[in-house]
């Protein structure tokens, strides 16, 4: 049997399918593209197999390398595994899993993911951040920072198992640095108190009406207010009646009549049910996001962080 490849060259293999480029991999890894290109032509002498096509546009991956490169993810993740559970060792640590998470999921959905990951990983100990999706995505990526620190010894402070590895968000953008996969999705719904106006009204509320009249809206960062902001472009905005932090306190205003609220349909139901608040139907304007884990860009999950991803990512 020939020699194995090394990580290095499967991990610029890895890089060039999700980068979409050698060259861009090439940057990723630190290193010149004549020097990666170099590593790609030895490792398919290696295997004895084409894995990249080069053209005068640029490079990408053939069949034959697109196959290597979900095996060579894998392998990679493996070894970062090993890693792992040999610096536990090292050190002494307990397993331990921190997910940082924003709110409206951290509310309605992480509690039942953690349940079932707590029934298959029981001696894994998790810390739970619940910020806005902004605050996550910074979590995340600090995470890769604190790692960095650790191993060099330079962060004399770090503290163990600090670094987030997992985050979960619901804006409509995935942040530069991370990876993210979809896990579920959530329709914003207008919802206003029983007294309002528009809760009587007999004709469908419009995009351009809802845009232009003042609300209460979550603070700038949270995913709930990028959804809103992105779905308002191109229509004339009035400027909010209030600014809240937190979804029950956006609730709270809009059921004292304060202004109509646009809210995650989770954070709602139990309001819509009892009739403390009404929703007002509207038309014309694409409410619906995606909500996402998301982890450091080049880094797969493995261990405890793969486990808990694969069960929210389960229809």
């Amino acid at each position: 049997m020939s020699a194995l490849p090394d990580l290095d060259s499967l991990k610029l293999l890895v890089d060039v399918g999700e980068l979409g480029s050698l060259g861009r991999a090439a940057r990723a890894s630190g290193i010149a593209q004549p020097s990666a290109s170099k590593r790609i032509a030895q490792l398919e002498r290696r295997l004895g197999l084409p894995l990249l096509e080069r053209t005068p546009r640029g490079s990408a991956l053939t069949d034959e390398g697109k196959m290597v490169a979900e095996w060579a993810a894998q392998v990679l993740s493996a070894a970062y595994e090993l890693m792992r559970g040999a610096q536990a060792v090292r050190h002494g640590e307990s397993a331990h899993l921190r997910v940082a998470a924003s709110m409206t999921v951290a509310e309605y959905l992480v509690p039942r993911w953690l349940g079932e990951f707590q029934n298959r990983e029981p001696d894994v100990q998790v810390g739970l951040d619940v910020v806005n999706s902004a605050e996550v995505a910074a979590l995340v990526l600090a995470g890769a920072s604190l790692d960095e620190a650790a191993k060099t010894g330079a962060g004399g402070a770090v503290e163990r198992g600090r670094a987030v590895e997992l985050g979960f968000v619901e804006g409509p953008s995935v942040p530069d640095g991370l990876d993210a996969r979809v896990v579920g999705t959530d329709r914003l719904v207008v919802v206003v108190a029983p007294g309002h106006p528009w809760a009587r009204r007999r004709t469908v509320l419009r995009g351009a009406e809802l845009a232009a009249t003042p609300l209460v809206v979550r603070e700038r960062g949270s995913g709930t207010r990028e959804t809103l902001d992105v779905a308002f472009r191109g229509l004339h905005q009035a400027s909010p009646r209030l600014e809240l932090g937190s979804n029950s306190a956006v609730k709270g205003a809009a059921s004292a009549g304060a202004a109509p609220a646009v809210l995650s349909g989770y954070a709602v139901e139990a309001d819509l049910a009892t009739g403390r608040l009404v929703e007002v139907p509207l038309a014309g304007l694409n409410l619906v996001r995606s909500l996402r884990a998301v982890w450091r860009r080049g880094r797969p999950l493995t261990g405890p962080a793969a486990t808990l991803l694969a069960i929210a990512s389960r229809p």
